[in-house]
């Protein structure tokens, strides 16, 4: 399954950096993936809903690791790629001051 969209929205809430929406074969969309750091690690998290017994569960998520790597590194990819080009801005606003 290929994944043809990822859209980036910077949070910087505590461990909380970002939220993704992925899409997929330009058919299917899942919202809300999270980007959380962890020890300096980043690592992404599935939409999840708490139940009544106060666990969360996964709303959606990979069926494998493979699948789940490939999500992983598609969607961290992309967080980067969004944090370099709001650093670039940044300096491009500073040397135009």
């Amino acid at each position: 399954m290929d994944i043809t969209d990822v859209k980036i929205r910077l949070l910087e809430k505590d461990k909380l950096k970002a939220v993704a929406s992925v899409t997929f074969e330009n058919c299917l969309v899942v919202h809300d993936i999270k980007v959380i750091e962890s020890n300096k690690t980043l690592f992404i998290a599935m939409p999840s809903r708490k139940g009544k017994d106060g666990e969360y569960k996964d709303i959606a998520h990979p069926i494998n690791a493979e699948m789940r790597k490939i999500l992983s590194e598609k969607v961290l990819s992309n967080y980067y790629t969004v944090i370099q080009q709001q650093e670039e801005e940044a300096e491009q606003c500073a040397v135009e001051d």
